[in-house]
């Protein structure tokens, strides 16, 4: 067995042939020299990328922490992944690019990784959204403390418009939570825990994406499943609450393709619905339809927002609405990625356009002890196009249709 002195601080470990990945070499070349570009116009020599999303993005290689850190070094002529040696050739195999493997023999092997493949440059580019307070003296301590560059607001822009292999996985993302939505209200019934109905869904959507998508990696599917009380939050976690007759309920089903998520959303009543709570409701509904309404090329993000605020500030309820109306979609999870260049709120001013994939969500909150209490979303996805927008969601919303 090799003493300390000869394990080394970084190796390559090229273990079996690449596997295929969710879009074509040219997809994610185009998507470099994008990046590069950029490098360019800044005069930045190097990038160092730490996010999962922008590594995903930008290579394929969508990684787990678990504590460590992982990168992505970019140069003029070079793309490399940095990854731990317990994820073994597998970094490599869901990559476009090169990979260069450290090791945990010496605290520093990551950034002695790094300096290998981008030298001591005297400028950086960094995502600054994700780089820690101690990452970045680590980063100053190995690299000869560069001149730091944000360009995380430059990519974000550039995965704010997808492609139409992007567009295309999008697409197919939208199919299946159609599925799991109707797995989920198939499970439904006065007695059955939450978990139990929100298991039936992310089964039934695992399944869909393992046939669909064989060469993907399948994980981080997942549904909330929310009753009574639960629906007061849009993310809250799925409990073991039981169903009751006349509860609200809210379904929400994320399958992720390779990193990317889409979403169905849905307000449903178990048995019947009482007035007041048919009368929030339709209220929302009505907000849903103006703002799918709205969404077209031109259309500027904080404009659709204060339309529909007017609209509920005309029937009494603003001060009801939970959060932004809508936000993009693409690499996105619960646990990494944002475009927030790209979300349906009073602050943002960006202008749609083709290309552009957004959620249109709005959800009203009435607080527990009110007549009509529980939390209402609806919740499609449309694909900008140049003369309007697509809904790719075809699961029903509304009274009409959802009451179980």
């Amino acid at each position: 067995m090799a003493g300390k002195a000869e394990r080394p601080r970084f190796l390559r470990f090229d273990n079996g042939e690449r596997a295929p990945l969710p879009f074509s070499d040219n997809e994610y070349q185009r998507r470099l020299a994008d990046l590069r570009g950029q490098m360019e116009a800044a005069r930045v020599p190097v990038v160092l990328l730490t996010s999962m999303h922008n590594i995903a993005y930008y290579t394929g290689f969508l990684y787990c922490s678990f504590g460590r850190p992982y990168g992505c070094v970019v140069t003029a002529d070079q793309c490399v992944t940095i990854s731990a040696n317990i994820d073994g050739g597998q970094p490599r195999r869901r990559s476009v690019c090169e990979n260069l493997v450290y090791t945990d023999w010496a605290r520093g092997n990551f950034w002695r990784a790094v300096r290998h493949v981008a030298g001591s440059p005297r400028r950086l580019g960094v995502e600054g959204d994700h780089l820690t307070l101690a990452m970045r003296e680590a980063l100053a301590f190995h690299l000869g403390d560069p001149e730091i560059r944000d360009i995380a607001p430059g990519a974000m822009a550039s995965r704010m418009i997808k492609s139409d292999e992007e567009i295309a996985l999008i697409r197919d993302g939208a199919r299946i939570a159609d599925i799991g939505g109707a797995a989920v209200r198939e499970a439904i019934t006065e007695g059955a825990r939450e978990i139990d109905v929100a298991m039936a869904g992310r089964d039934a959507m695992e399944r869909e994406i393992a046939d669909a998508h064989p060469d993907s990696e399948i994980r981080d599917t997942w549904v909330w499943f929310q009753s009574g009380i639960n629906t007061d939050g849009a993310h809250n976690p799925v409990t073991t609450r039981r169903l009751r007759n006349g509860d609200i309920l809210s379904l929400n089903t994320f399958p992720m393709i390779s990193g990317y998520y889409t979403a169905l959303e849905r307000t449903l009543f178990l048995g019947e619905v009482d007035d007041d709570s048919l009368a929030y409701w339709q209220a929302n509904v009505d907000a849903h339809e103006l703002g799918l309404s709205l969404v077209r090329p031109g259309a500027v993000c904080s404009e659709i927002c204060e339309a529909i605020n007017a609209q509920l500030a005309a029937r009494e309820l603003l001060g009801f609405r939970s959060f932004g109306y809508g936000h993009s979609f693409g690499i996105l999870s619960h646990y990494y990625g944002r475009e927030a260049g790209l979300e349906l709120r009073e602050d943002v001013d960006t202008v749609l356009a083709p290309g552009m994939v957004v959620s249109m969500e709005p959800m009203l909150t009435i607080p527990e002890g009110r007549p009509g209490a529980g939390g209402y979303r609806e919740h499609d996805i449309l694909v900008v196009t140049e003369d309007g927008a697509e809904n790719i969601t075809g699961f029903p919303y509304g009274p009409a249709h959802n009451v179980v």
